[in-house]
């Protein structure tokens, strides 16, 4: 049964959601409120707690949209459009169905203050109707003043009641049907409904914005574990390239060792080796530890190879206490060590001296590993091989901050020197 692991979808934050909403219906209401302001809308403070009511209806609304807009994160672009142009329809018909609520005691109160002014009356009809006719009676032309002089005017006799056709001669009125009304209202809605899909909009692309911008952090996190994984790979390959090609070399000198007779000698070995593999495979291969230990487990090794050359083998160690703590790549001095052994005191009959030594040089850590045997080459595979090993680990672990140089002493032998930045263990 194969289990698929899936990478979790990145995900916009909740704070950051509701932080987008509000801050866009609050500028729209900024916004809103001012332009009431300069233009000196009627009836300003009753629009004003009306349209915040809007204002947070508007902002529930919006939130309801973002678990639909969270299904379209891993979709192609398009489909996100082409979704969103058809989510937020219905979602801006409510929002204008509610400002159309919310506001309509308003306008029919500024619409009575305007009619009164222009001196005309609103009037409905039995079939809802709506008329609009003038405030008063006509003045009559016939009663004017009577001039200096003149006879008074004679008493007009009673008007008959009037009909119905003579009131409307009389006192004609702008009639607005029932249906032109709705029709009116409807092209109101259909507006407002415009203006909030246009910001529904708007915070749709907001919110992918968002979205795209945690996916592409996202995808630096992934990219940056992606790195360091593949460096900490890089690290342990080329640490344990140093470790079967030690063990190799032990083997075959306890073979040797047996085939001379040397049982002793050989247990000895056995017990060193197997201290030496203890230590330097029990901690992180990628990790750095103290320069005290590194120089310990190189003495070790030492021992080790003591063994096979009794009277020809020779170590100086020169670490100051003040350098014992700085932190080094586990094992880096190994293949400095092993080249110092096989091309400087396994040639030669006389004694050999192996130095390791360690100095600051600024904000730099200097380690040496030298010997006065007849030195080594490059051309050489084996010792070609270690001195690389040494710069990958070095290039994986510092970059350009760190370099070895390695080549023949002028008085004779061999020196191998890192540098690398001097960093002390808290």
């Amino acid at each position: 049964m194969v289990i698929e692991e899936t990478i979790p979808q990145p995900r916009v934050p909740a704070r950051v959601v509701a932080a987008s909403v509000v801050g866009l219906w609050l500028a729209y209401f900024v916004l809103a409120t001012l332009r009431g302001w300069l233009v000196g809308l009627e009836l300003y403070d009753a629009l004003l707690w009306r349209r915040l009511l809007v204002i947070v209806a508007s902002m529930g609304v919006t939130l309801a949209l973002w678990p639909l807009l969270r299904l379209l994160d891993p979709r192609p672009l398009w489909e996100k459009a082409v979704a969103v142009l058809v989510i937020v329809l219905p979602a801006s018909l409510l929002l204008a169905q509610i400002n159309q609520w919310a506001f309509a005691a308003v306008e029919d109160q500024a619409t009575a203050q305007i009619v009164a002014k222009e001196g005309l009356r609103i009037r409905s009809d039995e079939s809802g109707n709506l008329l609009v006719d003038p405030i008063g009676r006509k003045e009559d032309p016939e009663a004017v003043a009577p001039q200096s002089g003149a006879p008074p005017a004679l008493p007009k006799p009673e008007p008959a009641i009037p009909t119905i056709a003579q009131q409307e001669q009389d006192d004609p009125a702008i009639t607005i049907d029932a249906e032109t009304r709705e029709g009116i209202r409807w092209r109101q809605l259909v507006d407002v409904a415009l203006g909030r899909y246009f910001l529904l909009l708007a915070w749709a692309s907001l919110y992918f914005s968002l979205v795209n911008a945690e996916q592409a952090r996202a995808a630096e996190r992934r990219e940056g574990e992606y790195r360091r994984a593949a460096k900490a790979a890089e690290l342990r390959s080329l640490r344990y390239q140093v470790n079967p090609h030690f063990l190799f070399n032990t083997l075959n000198s306890l073979s040797a060792l047996v085939m001379t007779g040397k049982g002793a000698a050989a247990e000895r070995m056995i017990q060193s080796l197997s201290g030496f593999y203890r230590r330097s495979l029990a901690g992180d291969p990628t990790a750095d530890q103290a320069l005290e230990q590194e120089v310990e487990q190189q003495t070790l090794y030492l021992e080790i190879e003591a063994v096979r050359f009794p009277e020809r083998l020779r170590v100086e160690v020169d670490l100051p206490p003040a350098l014992e703590t700085a932190l080094v790549p586990g094992m880096i001095l190994q293949p400095l060590v092993e080249n110092a052994v096989r091309y400087g005191v396994a040639p030669v009959a006389r004694p050999v001296t192996i130095r390791i030594a360690a100095r600051a040089d600024g904000p730099m850590l200097v380690l040496e590993v030298a010997d006065d045997g007849p030195g080594g080459s490059d051309a050489d595979g084996g010792f070609g091989i270690g001195l690389a090993n040494v710069r990958d680990r070095l290039a994986a672990r510092y970059g350009d901050e760190a370099r070895l140089r390695a080549g023949p002493r002028p008085d004779g032998g061999w020196l191998a020197e890192i540098r690398l930045p001097l960093d002390r263990d808290a």
